[in-house]
């Protein structure tokens, strides 16, 4: 039986995109043991899951650099035999090269990727035609084929038992929240849009407790009475069982939009200051991209987003009309 470990040890979209690696690894060598190392805090996206052994969870809070070298010896004692680092920091490297593992495998723009025994480039441009699924998977083409799978998230029955209550209805989901700032679409187009959106349509939206007084504030102002706020009230995977069963799903280019990827989801991805060329857009069967209709010279600032518009308009975003999401949350 070979033993795989797959490290990702970045934001929650990151290890979403990653389980289609496990995903593909599952298809080739059904029988291997498959493991995880994520930062503490990710580790629930994989209860219940029906093929991964074990989750690793680094605690990057507390005693990081101790933290960091415990974990890596611990899994030095579990002989691996193949290594898969997702991830293109020092840090990941150091796990990738304590694990000892018989084959290593990462990015060459990762710093300790001397040490790997098999690199492939990783390149993000706005030009770019690769997704990450595709780009991660280039690690293990030798292992598998050429062709990208999916990533996969798998609720288990009692996250559908407790969403259940709230899919009696026809509704949308939303989710407004990101780490950045210039990839939230903007509060008060949300607001317009909640006004203007059927009046049969609940509508729930999504994310972390921090989001609570943002959405409280969003939803008072909107006068919608069928908006509800489920942020922090819901752990990932239930909030992924919910969006699967919505009429549409609107988000950030930010985790929750992956999480529709990875349940095929209908979702509709609003991209203000980044593009979907970078490699993140949406992968559902029904999905669409929402941008602005203008040529602007300076979209995209950033790779990840920032904290501000660096020319303070931040027309990247509202130039992108709610009217536009409306038009889709009419269909049927």
């Amino acid at each position: 039986m070979q033993k795989f470990l797959i490290i990702q040890t970045a934001f929650i979209g990151d290890v979403v995109l990653a389980t289609a690696v496990a995903e593909k690894l599952h298809t080739y060598y059904p029988d291997a043991s498959i493991d995880f190392v994520v930062r503490k805090g990710n580790e629930t996206l994989f209860l219940h899951h029906p093929f991964i052994r074990k989750v690793w969870v680094w605690n990057k809070k507390k005693q990081k650099l101790l933290n960091l070298i415990k974990l890596g010896f611990q899994l030095r004692s579990q002989s691996y035999d193949e290594v898969i680092n997702l991830q293109r920091f020092f840090s990941s490297g150091l796990l990738t090269v304590l694990s000892s593992a018989k084959h290593t495998r990462g990015f060459s723009t990762n710093p300790l990727s001397i040490f790997f025994r098999f690199t492939k480039p990783h390149s993000i441009s706005s030009q770019g035609k690769l997704h990450e699924i595709a780009r991660n998977q280039q690690l293990i083409s030798d292992l598998t084929d050429e062709q990208a799978t999916k990533p996969r998230l798998y609720p288990s029955l009692k996250d559908q038992k407790k969403i259940e209550p709230l899919t009696q209805q026809a509704y949308i989901c939303c989710a407004p929240g990101s780490v950045w700032f210039t990839k939230q679409y903007p509060t008060s187009h949300w607001i317009t849009f909640l006004k203007k959106i059927p009046s049969n349509l609940t509508v729930y939206f999504l994310g972390a407790g921090t989001d609570t007084q943002l959405i409280d504030r969003l939803i008072a102002a909107s006068e919608n009475k069928k908006a509800q706020n489920w942020c922090g009230k819901l752990s990932y995977l239930e909030s992924v069982a919910l969006m699967r069963k919505a009429q549409m799903n609107f988000v950030n280019d930010s985790a929750p939009l992956h999480f529709t990827s990875a349940v095929n989801a209908p979702v509709t991805a609003i991209f203000c200051s980044t593009v979907p060329a970078f490699g993140y857009g949406p992968l559902s069967d029904n999905s669409r991209v929402v941008e602005t209709p203008e040529n602007l010279g300076c979209r995209p600032c950033g790779i990840h987003g920032r904290t501000k518009c660096p020319l303070d308009h931040f027309k990247c975003a509202y130039t992108i009309l709610p009217e536009r999401l409306v038009a889709i949350a009419n269909e049927r």
